[in-house]
């Protein structure tokens, strides 16, 4: 967002992640991402606010956030040397009314990586917090074989649609100060 130049701030919303274990992921990833708006925007309704989510699709699993080490290494295993999906659910929300959303999805084939360096990688602490137990803005770019997409959307918040997003609200994105 710093990249926009537009003032912003951020905020948890604390709310309930969790949602129905059929829900496909990039249903489960939007009613996330409106789930967080609404209720940062109950806290402020005059703001506008932009909630996001994401989720790692890998075949017929869906991966969250590893609780621990052991399940990020299963995660990683899971992913080094296939193909997954990133989900990432955008909701926009604003005065009068104002709700607008999308999912982007990016597609990444991993190399496949020997245990001993899959543990240094987990030794760098990225997996912490990450969908999918990596960073690829970080050293996880170092796993990274192949990228369909937006790298944005990997990072955790695809900025081709937010922009789409803030433009249909009519944003002047090059407004003067």
């Amino acid at each position: 967002m710093d990249g926009l130049g537009l003032p912003y701030r951020t905020e948890a919303p604390g709310v309930d992640e969790h949602v129905p274990a059929d829900l496909p992921a990039d249903e489960a990833v939007r009613m996330l991402a409106v789930r967080k708006a609404r209720a940062v925007q109950e806290r402020h309704p005059e703001a506008w606010v932009l909630g996001a989510d994401q989720l790692v699709e890998v075949g017929q699993d869906v991966l969250g956030k590893p609780r621990d080490r052991d399940a990020a290494r299963t995660q990683l295993q899971r992913l080094l040397g296939s193909t997954h999906v990133i989900h990432t659910a955008v909701c926009l929300l604003g005065p009068g009314g104002h709700h607008s959303e999308t999912v982007e999805d990016t597609r990444l084939t991993f190399f496949p990586v020997p245990p001993e360096e899959l543990e240094r990688y987990l030794d760098t602490g990225e997996w912490e917090g990450c969908a999918g137990s990596y960073r690829v803005e970080g050293r996880g770019q170092a796993l990274l074989q192949k990228l369909e997409g937006d790298r944005t959307n990997v990072q955790g918040l695809p900025m081709l649609s937010v922009v789409r997003l803030l433009r249909q609200a009519g944003f002047d994105l090059f407004a003067r100060p």
